[in-house]
């Protein structure tokens, strides 16, 4: 099986930690190691030639640096930030277009997981549903914990054998209300977010469900191998339709095109400053603190300081992001810690702060 590990994100939700110059799937905030680093670790034992990692032109010599293991031309760039729809797809023509058959893993380079002996016989045992049924996507499902309206949700049918179910349908992001009534139905699964499925049957979801990124893909595949391949993935990738892969595959495919594997692995995606701080900590209430910082009657919170010559002191906060680096102060309750993104788009066109990013 190869194995993909997009890592072309910018982290904005995690500014100012995360910068366009320096994502978050670069920082080495766990036991000195990057979420990216543990993401080719957890599955070295596919083999580095079989872990390809897709990340942007601008990231590919700082991954090749974070990476020496794995093989150069294993390191994809995307020459534009298109969402994950047209990274995905440009991945399985790239590969389509050197002989491969057989199934393929999409991975993510921010994700943690807790056990990973478990996170690695989930994945195969999804490699071997994949080899036995090469005309299905296999989304993997976990037992929700409670109502959660910010993640994907897999409404699973008939169960076929241990931990394997049908596939009934999807929902992103459900309304608070709806996402309750799925809990209490005890039918919905978490996404996970891992999508394994036949290169082939990859490639004909895309010619099926986006017909117009489909074409545009092929007419990168043409090139591959060939002189003009730069050119012709320059002037066309960028013009794909940014749209992500649940909104282009993943909510339209039908009941019969699809398999669930049921796992109990625990998984994080610190994808924003407080998504960290629960990451990292224990209890619920604990704070996560990094650097010269000193605290008082501070609960719930995440404070992190950066300058070494510089202290940070809080009091009488309880659910606060708080983050010094050498440029940028940024202090957010906890409930405003996913606006950063929206926050930053009014940087991008004044001179003066987009040096911030």
């Amino acid at each position: 099986m190869k194995i993909i590990i997009f890592a072309g994100g910018t982290g904005t939700r995690m500014w100012p930690l995360s910068r366009k110059s320096f994502p978050k799937q670069f920082i080495k905030m766990f036991n000195g190691k990057s979420t990216l680093e543990l993401a080719v670790e957890r599955v070295k034992s596919f083999g580095y030639e079989n872990i390809f990692v897709s990340t942007l032109n601008d990231y590919v010599s700082l991954t090749k640096k974070y990476l020496p293991k794995i093989p150069a031309k294993n390191i994809v760039g995307e020459p534009a930030l298109r969402n994950l729809a047209p990274a995905v797809g440009y991945n399985l023509v790239r590969l389509r277009s050197k002989g491969y058959k057989g199934p393929v893993a999409i991975l993510w380079a921010d994700h943690l997981v807790e056990n990973e002996k478990l996170f690695l016989d989930t994945i195969k045992k999804a490699e071997e549903i994949s080899l036995k049924n090469p005309d299905k996507i296999i989304f993997v499902g976990k037992k929700p914990r409670f109502a959660n309206n910010n993640l994907g949700w897999i409404h699973f049918g008939k169960q076929i054998s241990k931990d394997i179910f049908e596939y009934n349908k999807w929902f992103y992001k459900p309304p608070a209300e709806e996402c309750k009534k799925m809990f209490a139905s005890k039918e919905w699964l978490w996404n996970t977010g891992y999508f394994f499925m036949d290169i082939d049957f990859g490639c004909h979801l895309y010619e099926k469900y986006q017909p117009e990124i489909y074409k545009q893909l092929i007419k990168i595949e043409k090139s591959i191998g060939k002189s003009n391949e730069k050119e012709v993935v320059k002037k066309i990738y960028p013009s794909i339709e940014k749209i992500s892969f649940d909104d282009a595959i993943a909510k339209n495919v039908l009941p019969y095109e699809a398999l669930v594997l049921k796992t109990d692995m625990e998984w994080a995606d610190p994808g924003t400053l407080y998504a960290l701080k629960e990451a990292l900590t224990v209890k619920e209430n604990e704070n996560l603190i990094r650097g010269n910082v000193r605290t008082k009657d501070t609960e719930d919170s995440l404070i992190i300081n950066e300058e070494k010559n510089k202290l940070l002191a809080t009091i009488g906060i309880k659910g606060v992001a708080v983050v010094n680096t050498k440029d940028v102060t940024l202090v957010v309750p906890k409930e405003k810690v996913k606006e950063i993104s929206d926050f930053l788009t009014s940087f991008e066109n004044d001179a003066k702060l987009k040096k911030y990013l």
